[in-house]
């Protein structure tokens, strides 16, 4: 009989998932910042020397030391944001899964059956999130300006780039949201039906290291795949300058009247081998740390 998870305190959710968010960008800012430049990229690549000028950019003809070091940019801004995306995201979808549980429990058994109704809570859980996620788009934003358009800066600080674009920051909202919602369902619903379906698990919280580290691939693959042509546009509408803004509809027609549809999948197989090994160690981890972390607060 599927039951709810063991509760974990608000604060070993934060520790853990701000854990797993710290040891996240230690590791994988790098590739981060070449799936970003290579989802930003218009061109067809057909050589290796195009791909190391795309990739490296100013710095292309540089010794590799010099190259490696170009590939952290705007690390201040990725790393806050990525510690409050992943609290908020790992640490507070468990709130949302209690709230569902709480008042909508007997809705989601009635209409799926126990088993599927746990995941799909699960699920609808973390697509709740994902949608309040653009609360953190400011810091998004900029961080992908960093890795693929440094001269949008032009010399100004965090502050002083706040107080010029105001609400602009905010600009691909709506497509954010809806690359979030269904890119979150898939990545919590992937893991939970996982957890359920695959290694039979009745408290998903009590899962191995291991059993995270499948239940996150499946995840992870299901969410970066439905989410990829709207995190495309996302990033091309993000990237651009600040004075010279252009629409997610308008960014739409041109590419497909100018690169194809193939185009909305530009980075994918990057991002699977790249993100997704991200994507997975991140989740994995906090689903790990935050039951440890509990077990540590509560004294067991």
């Amino acid at each position: 009989m599927a039951t709810n998870d063991k509760k974990q305190s608000g604060l070993a959710r934060v520790l853990g998932s701000a854990s797993a968010g710290i040891l996240e960008i230690g590791v994988f800012h790098p590739v981060d910042t070449i799936s970003k430049r290579l989802m930003s990229n218009h061109t067809k690549i057909s050589s290796a020397s195009q791909l190391n000028s795309v990739i490296f950019r100013d710095t292309a003809s540089e010794p590799l030391g010099k190259r490696l070091l170009s590939l952290f940019p705007g690390l201040g801004y990725a790393a806050s944001y990525k510690i409050l995306q992943r609290v908020y995201k790992y640490g507070g979808q468990p709130f949302a899964n209690e709230f569902l549980n709480k008042n909508f429990k007997s809705d989601f058994d009635q209409a799926f059956g126990e088993k599927t109704g746990k995941a799909l809570r699960s699920a609808t859980a973390g697509s709740i999130i994902g949608i309040g996620e653009i609360v953190l788009l400011p810091l998004d934003v900029l961080k992908i300006k960093r890795q693929t358009n440094p001269e949008a800066f032009r010399g100004r600080g965090f502050m002083k780039i706040l107080k010029d674009e105001g609400f602009g920051l905010y600009r691909g909202w709506g497509w954010t949201a809806a690359r979030n919602a269904p890119g979150s369902f898939a990545l919590f619903g992937g893991n939970a039906f996982a957890k359920e379906y695959i290694l039979g698990l009745k408290d998903y919280g009590q899962a191995t290291w291991g059993q995270n580290f499948i239940s996150s691939i499946v995840g992870a693959s299901a969410s970066l795949i439905v989410s990829a042509p709207l995190d495309v546009i996302k990033t091309r509408i993000q990237n651009r300058n600040f004075e010279n803004p252009e629409s997610g509809f308008t960014i739409v027609k041109n590419t497909l009247k100018n690169e194809g549809i193939t185009a909305f999948f530009k980075g994918l197989t990057p991002k699977l081998l790249t993100t997704g090994p991200k994507l997975v160690f991140s989740f994995a981890l906090a689903q790990t740390l935050i039951p440890m972390f509990d077990n540590l607060v509560s004294g067991k």
